[in-house]
């Protein structure tokens, strides 16, 4: 059932299924003219029932209806092409605009196998992925004339509020927020989760990208939000959630090091074994195969991190990085 949390403005949960995440926060801003739908889910049927039957219980009119898109992953954008109007936008931030073309994604694809085999993920748990993750299977249709950039500081009218476009990058290159200056609303798609860790993995196109994240969170304390709206679950302090969320990459960031430090020359699959992760399996070889993936990428954006503060160096042994640590 949609809520009405602002003046025309509405949130609509929309199910995740066998997901751990569980529910996508979508908002609709709703305007005479034009209304405009943050998020939509997963290209599955149950998300379909659930945004579709929401929307007609608002009585929108879908010919005005745009679609903004806060990052390229498939649970946030994967409904897009069905659900905006016709000659409407779908609206992306620059860094994820690229990933819009089934070209460019394709080659994502590629080259995300092909570092995750280098980063020591077998062959074996990585084939059935192409099958299991939902980032490839319940993502949007590519190609379409109606995705269009944003940028910081663009900005829509919509309902009687005025929303501004904050870029993000970090969780992906592309990530945008919306912030509504007059109500002091900050929208935090997965930039900000309050009772839940945002992933952070590399990109092809973005270099550090746990820096670059860390780097984002610091630049949203500057904005002055009285209530935070996330793209997962329920919200929470604002500022009290960025402190911990820098404080947990900083243990995490240490964790990593120690990891090395005391055992060089392991890929990043075997570190990523050795770390505290908050999944129900008994060890590394019981978990299931998507949250390894998601470890590993986690993981390595964690190395990358080090790296770049040369506190450790990657090493090419028989066509596989090892990491070892710097005096």
């Amino acid at each position: 059932m949609p809520e009405e949390i602002l003046r025309n403005i509405y949130r609509i949960q929309v199910p995740l299924p066998k997901n751990p995440l569980r529910v996508l926060n979508s908002y609709l801003i709703r305007g005479k003219d034009r209304s405009l739908l943050i998020d939509t889910g997963f290209k599955q049927p149950e998300c379909r029932q659930a945004l579709f039957g929401a929307l007609r219980k608002l009585n929108v009119n879908r010919d005005t209806l745009d679609v903004f898109g806060t990052h390229i992953h498939s649970d946030h954008i994967g409904l897009a092409p069905e659900v905006v109007g016709h000659g409407r936008s779908i609206y992306l931030g620059k860094g994820d605009f690229h990933w819009a073309a089934s070209e460019e994604s394709n080659l994502y694809w590629e080259i995300m196998d092909r570092r995750f085999l280098v980063e020591g993920f077998p062959m074996e748990e990585l084939e059935p992925l192409v099958h299991l993750n939902p980032a490839r299977n319940y993502g949007p249709t590519l190609d379409l004339p109606n995705y269009q950039v944003v940028r910081g500081g663009d900005t829509f009218e919509i309902g009687g509020h005025l929303l501004e476009v904050v870029e993000a990058p970090g969780h992906t290159p592309g990530m945008v927020c919306l912030w509504m200056p007059e109500e002091a609303v900050m929208f935090t798609a997965d930039h900000i989760l309050f009772d839940i860790t945002p992933n952070i993995t590399m990109w092809p196109n973005m270099e550090n990208a746990l820096g670059t994240y860390l780097e984002s969170l610091k630049k949203f304390r500057k904005f002055v939000v009285k209530k935070s709206l996330p793209g997962h679950r329920e919200e929470g302090d604002y500022y009290g959630r960025i402190d911990e969320l820098l404080l947990h990459h900083d243990r995490r960031v240490g964790e990593t090091e120690k990891i090395v430090r005391l055992s060089p020359g392991m890929t990043t699959y075997e570190i990523a074994g050795r770390m505290t992760w908050a999944i129900k399996a008994k060890n590394w070889q019981g978990f299931p195969v998507i949250q390894k993936w998601f470890a590993v990428g986690e993981a390595l954006s964690h190395l990358d991190y080090l790296i770049s503060l040369g506190k450790l160096e990657r090493r090419v042994e028989i066509g596989v990085h090892h990491y070892y640590p710097l005096p």
